[in-house]
């Protein structure tokens, strides 16, 4: 399983922390933060992209849900779905919030049967204040290549790309091109793409592009955004919120 590779695997490239030693502190967090920003890097890997996992979040009170959606990166068909369901313990704390949301994402990416090859992650990668958002820390954690996708921006100035789908700027942060503003689909508001680890801007903006060939939003970010809602949804309708020792699958 997956879960072994996450929990256990270790690279010169990986620094995988074990479930029950996430950072507890923002002092302990910043120092971990140190640490995976170190191993950060954007340039091809000479990998074969033929899977990619997206992940995203919703909550239930206290309680945090991850879903994870693999999908074949060729025909875009959904190969698996998984659920992780915690309750998470670190605060939200602006500039922090893999540390919050990280342990639960790593989880539910465990339950996959096989690693991906690329992660796709519903936030920014180098386009951060640190040059290390959700997408780059995750990548960098489990030394997988990572796109971050978001809808909206957090740092950096642009001018409008074109209005059809595939046209793009630069997204520009302190004299460097830290990611794209991405066109996904005709005459709609662009996403930002920005490389998170072992992957190119180009190549980021190609997957993120070859993967929207619909709506605004990546399918993959879609599907694994809509179990989670759902979850979260069938989670507010029972008294006592099950955590993943008691729900194998929702």
């Amino acid at each position: 399983m997956f879960f072994d590779f996450c929990c256990t695997a270790v690279t010169e490239e990986s620094t995988i922390v074990p479930m029950n030693s996430w950072p507890a502190t923002i002092e302990e967090a910043a120092s971990l933060r140190e640490d995976l920003a170190l191993k950060i890097r954007i340039s091809p890997t000479g990998r074969s992209f033929r899977t990619v996992a997206a992940v995203d979040m919703a909550y239930c009170g206290n309680s945090a849900v991850a879903a994870a959606a693999l999908y074949d990166l060729e025909s875009l068909v959904c190969l698996e779905e998984k659920v992780e369901i915690a309750e998470v313990h670190f605060p939200y704390i602006p500039g922090y919030l893999f540390f919050r949301e990280g342990p639960v994402v790593v989880e539910a990416l465990g339950k996959l049967s096989q690693p991906p090859d690329l992660l796709l992650i519903d936030g920014h990668g180098i386009a951060h204040p640190k040059k290390a958002g959700f997408a780059s820390l995750l990548g960098a954690l489990l030394d997988i290549p990572s796109i971050g996708c978001a809808k909206s921006r957090l740092v950096g100035r642009y001018e409008e790309p074109g209005p059809g789908k595939g046209d793009w700027s630069p997204l520009i942060y302190r004299k460097e091109m830290v990611g794209a503003v991405v066109r996904s689909r005709n005459g709609t508001k662009p996403v930002f793409v920005s490389p998170g680890h072992l992957i190119t801007l180009d190549e980021a903006v190609a997957i993120v592009l070859r993967c929207t060939p619909k709506f605004r939003v990546a399918e993959p970010l879609r599907k694994a955004d809509a179990l989670a809602g759902k979850t979260a949804k069938l989670l507010r309708q029972i008294d006592k919120p099950p955590f993943a020792s008691d729900v194998q699958e929702l």
